[in-house]
C-alpha cells in the first residue's frame, strides 16, 4: 500500500518547478491506476486545502480553483480518516525517531492505514520507519 505526502500533489500544481511538477504528474498517473493501492491520508488532505488557501490569498489561484483541484487530488484516491489507535503508533514512532510531530503524525496514519512506501521529499528517502520505507519521487 502507498500514500503519497502533501508536498508531492502541491509540486503537482507548482510551475515554478517544472521538472518537479512533471516527475509528480508522472507519479500519480502510475498510482491511481487499477487496482489504486495508494490511500490519502486525512492529515495530507487538511494540509493540502491549506495550501491552496495559501496560494488563492497570494492571487496564485481563484477560489473555484481550490474547489476543482482539491475535488480533483480527493478523487485520486481513497480518503483515510484517523483513529484513537493511530495516537499510540505516534507514541512509538516519536519515542524511537529523531522526527516532527507532523511527520510522526503522518508516519502513524500511513501505518495505521497500512501503508509500506509513503512517497515524501520532506523525509530521508531509504529510510525504513519499522515497515515503512520513505520514497523520494524527485531523486
Amino acid at each position: 500500500m502507498n500514500a503519497v505526502d502533501t508536498n508531492v500533489f502541491v509540486y503537482a500544481l507548482d510551475v515554478d518547478e517544472p521538472i518537479k511538477q512533471a516527475k509528480a504528474r508522472e507519479l500519480f498517473k502510475r498510482l491511481s491506476q487499477p487496482p489504486i493501492d495508494t490511500i490519502l491520508a486525512w492529515q495530507v488532505a487538511s494540509e493540502l486545502l491549506n495550501n491552496l488557501r495559501k496560494r488563492e490569498a497570494a492571487g496564485r489561484i481563484v477560489a473555484a480553483d481550490v474547489e476543482a483541484y482539491f475535488r480533483d487530488f480527493l478523487a485520486m484516491f481513497p480518503l483515510v480518516l484517523p483513529n484513537t489507535q493511530l495516537f499510540q503508533k505516534y507514541f512509538d514512532l516519536y519515542s524511537h525517531f529523531s522526527l516532527s510531530h507532523w511527520d510522526c503524525m503522518l508516519l502513524a496514519a500511513c501505518k495505521e492505514a497500512g501503508v509500506n512506501t509513503l512517497y515524501s521529499e520532506d523525509m530521508d528517502a531509504g529510510t525504513d520507519y519499522d515497515g515503512l520505507v520513505i520514497v523520494n519521487p524527485f531523486i
